[in-house]
């Protein structure tokens, strides 16, 4: 079963190219992670929306 996780950031004033450039350089070459997208959320602020293959996926991602 798919699964999706969330994650909120507030960046520093300022800061926002830094962010999402790190972003863009970070690897994301966890086994059963379909796809990310960062969303602009307002100022200073965005959320990572995952798509992962299952459920056990994130699990073992977070325990790297």
């Amino acid at each position: 079963m798919t699964a999706f996780n969330t994650v909120r950031f507030r960046v520093k004033p300022g800061r926002d190219q830094d962010f999402l450039d790190a972003h863009a350089r970070a690897s994301a070459d966890w086994p059963g992670l379909a796809r990310a997208y960062m969303i602009k959320t307002g100022d200073q602020t965005y959320c990572l929306i995952a798509e992962w293959q299952s459920v056990e996926a994130i699990a073992g991602a977070a325990l790297g």
